[in-house]
């Protein structure tokens, strides 16, 4: 059920458990990727929300959200830690996409103690977006679309997936992505990676054009004990595209965390 939760006078949309959240239980927080919103989480918690807390967030600015949405992954972070504070959650382990595997990542650093684990998808420690991308966002926002979901999804999941994604980036508000796609490019988390001691999942489609599995090797390797995760059949939408392994992978996460008891 989507729920509307008041963060700095805007009410934030989330697809949370509709018979609210058991303090026993790991929470998953979804955080969809530039310009998308909590819908593209729907093979993630229609599986899981029997057996977690979950919530999945629209950004500011994006999806039924109100707000304007950030151009620097560090606003994100402290936005994020604003919801945390409002939700109260416990045993909380963020899974993120793409921007929002940056954003999991920044809070990580900050604000670890806050949470329980990570799991990074389809992320890197930089994420330079084609500058032709942001000039067809300005002049011909329908040909941006095309060459994202081109990109985005693995050659057989195309004629599957590509008028959903689509779809969903025609609804977003541009200039949210726009700006999403703004705080990717300019971000470097080279050095803020190094001060994550949390349990970490970094998955990736290997087919992933977008964001290529060797930017998941490299975050791997700077966070300590980090575990890493490869699927097959997946590009960048590997959540949307091989939604059966991924899930598979990150309940066997989420079950090796250790939850605090209330």
């Amino acid at each position: 059920m989507i729920k509307y939760y008041n963060v700095e006078s805007n009410k934030i949309a989330c697809w949370v458990n509709s018979n609210g959240f058991d303090e026993q239980a790991q929470s998953l927080f979804f955080i969809h990727g530039s310009g998308g919103d909590h819908s593209l989480w729907s093979f993630q918690y229609a599986r899981l929300n029997k057996n977690f807390n979950i919530v999945a967030v629209d950004l500011p600015g994006h999806g039924s959200s109100e707000g304007s949405g950030e151009s620097d992954i560090n606003a994100y972070s402290l936005w994020f830690k604003k919801l945390l504070d409002v939700l109260q959650m416990k045993n909380v382990i963020i899974v993120g996409h793409s921007l929002g595997a940056a954003i999991a990542l920044t809070f990580a650093a900050e604000f670890g103690s806050m949470i329980k684990g990570i799991a990074a998808v389809g992320g890197g420690l930089k994420m330079p977006v084609n500058p032709a991308i942001f000039e067809l966002l300005k002049k011909e926002p329908e040909t941006a679309f095309e060459l994202m979901c081109k990109f985005s999804l693995a050659k057989e999941n195309r004629d599957k997936l590509s008028e959903p994604l689509k779809k969903s980036m025609a609804a977003a508000n541009i200039e949210a992505l726009y700006n999403d796609l703004v705080a990717c490019d300019k971000m470097d988390l080279t050095e803020k990676v190094k001060k994550i001691n949390l349990p970490s999942l970094i998955i990736c489609g290997e087919e992933d054009k977008m964001t290529p599995p060797q930017l998941s090797r490299e975050i791997a390797a700077n966070i300590n004990g980090s575990k890493t995760c490869f699927i097959k059949n997946a590009g960048h939408m590997v959540m949307m595209e091989n939604p059966e392994e991924f899930n598979e992978a990150l309940i066997a996460f989420a079950q090796s965390v250790p939850a605090q008891k209330p």
